[in-house]
């Protein structure tokens, strides 16, 4: 029998094909489509390189709610996705399954950066809405790396390396971030790899230091504690700011090493102030997202033998929200153990009321952009005087965040207010400076803590 005659084995053949270029959860091409898509694409237009787009969708926040609905709950979001995307691609494009939470597009029909940025916010637009799991609903955003041929690479690995840089740049500006590839991001992408590289070995040599912000009562101006800020000062990159170097961290995935350099260091400058005074460190979203921060934090601070009463973790409304469950469980064991936790920056997040609802907190930080404005704007003075009422009925100690001026603290005083810090009271400064500091400020400086 010939094969006219049987065509069972290249039924087989197509089908072991189809299945090597599908995505068996969405039914969606995989990987090995796209290239080959890109393959023929650049073949039929070797001749005349008209541009076309590629594209690679990265759904923001995807991994919360694998952990707190589970991975059903996932994988029918993915297929809603893809059944979207199939909807509302233009004709001829072609969309793929990336890996994981990404999807990726071939638009033969985009040619520049314009069209790219329509196409990218009209999808944005579509994958915003909210996602159905039956007994209740979801949203999600969707950021997005797009790479013109052949501007941006004339082979599949060179735009598709184009596309990730993009998207890179995109998920660190932000959720819901679109960018097109240019020679310009390419080159800061590059920067940020190069220091990630200068800030790794900072943290292997030991050179990221810590520096010490005063908060104190209002009513003396005594110093209650300290909040922990990071500082590194390169040889070569000068000072960089730690709104630079801490978030590259936590994109890289080495936040762990550098808030345990920076625990430690704090924790054993900590150890030569008076007992009373307490140590305010933060914690970074992805540490509120890793099961062993806890275990992490007190392993420190036994090394360094610095009480965990003596310690205020400060995080924000954003970084609990990141993944909820996770982070409820290190508050609460961080509480157990005898730290207090202060919510970070109150005032700037969508739904700080809930937060304050939904989990234990002992201390609000009001956030600077409030403090600036107190005695110049009305509305930031009856704001500020209804989250001290608010707080004072919660049993919640409230510090005032950025005074700068006698002005600003006299009122926050007279709202009720207990604490504050800023620079009115004190700048960010050095162990040896804060020694300096509270030998003025502190009437039992000369008894600190020994073992």
């Amino acid at each position: 029998m010939t094969l006219a005659e049987n065509p069972l084995p290249q039924l087989r053949q197509h089908e072991l094909q189809a299945k090597a270029y599908s995505d068996p959860l969405t039914g969606l091409g995989n990987r090995h489509r796209m290239r080959d898509k890109v393959h023929l694409l650049a073949a039929e237009r070797a001749a005349d390189p008209a541009p076309f787009t590629v594209c690679i969708a990265n759904l923001d926040g995807f991994k919360p709610i694998n952990d707190l609905f589970g991975m059903e709950a996932g994988d029918e979001i993915l297929c809603q996705v893809a059944h979207r995307l199939k909807a509302c691609i233009p004709d001829g494009a072609t969309v793929t399954r990336h890996d994981g939470d990404e999807f990726a597009f071939v638009l033969p029909l985009v040619f520049e950066r314009t069209g790219a940025e329509r196409i990218g916010q009209m999808i944005r637009d579509v994958l915003s809405a909210p996602y159905d799991l039956g007994d209740r609903n979801v949203r999600l955003s969707a950021s997005f790396g797009f790479a013109i041929y052949p501007f941006a690479g004339e082979h599949f690995e060179e735009l598709l390396k184009s596309a990730e840089t993009a998207l890179y740049r995109s998920k660190r500006r932000g959720r819901g971030q679109i960018t097109v590839y240019s020679q310009e991001i390419a080159q800061e992408m590059m920067r940020a790899t190069q220091l990630e590289q200068a800030l790794r070995h900072a943290i292997i040599s030991d050179a990221v230091d810590v520096h010490f912000q005063p908060i104190v009562r209002l009513d003396d101006g005594s110093v209650v504690g300290f909040e922990a800020l990071a500082r590194w000062n390169d040889k070569d990159l000068g000072f960089v700011s730690p709104a630079v170097f801490v978030p590259l961290a936590e994109e890289r995935g080495f936040i762990d090493a550098l808030s345990e350099t920076l625990l430690r260091k704090a924790a054993e400058a900590a150890l030569s102030w008076p007992r009373d005074l307490f140590l305010s460190f933060n914690l970074s979203s992805a540490q509120l997202m890793d099961p062993t921060t806890t275990e992490s934090i007190l392993s420190t601070l036994a090394r360094v033998g610095l009480d965990p009463h003596r310690l205020e973790f400060e995080i924000t409304e954003t970084a609990v929200m990141t993944s909820a469950d996770t982070a409820e469980r290190i508050i609460t064991d961080l509480r157990k153990a005898g730290a207090r936790i202060s919510l970070d920056d109150f005032g700037t997040g969508q739904s700080s009321l809930g937060r304050l609802r939904d989990f234990t907190f002992d201390k609000v930080k009001i956030d600077r952009a409030f403090v600036s404005r107190i005695t110049s704007d009305r509305a930031s003075g009856h704001i500020v005087r209804a989250i001290i009422a608010m707080c004072d009925g919660l049993e919640l100690e409230v510090v005032a965040e950025g005074i700068e001026q006698p002005e600003e603290a006299e009122m926050l005083r007279s709202l009720g207010c207990a604490m504050g810090q800023g620079y009115y009271h004190g700048r960010p400064a050095d162990t040896a400076s804060t020694l300096r500091y509270l030998s003025t400020h502190h009437r039992d400086f000369m008894t600190p803590e020994r073992d």
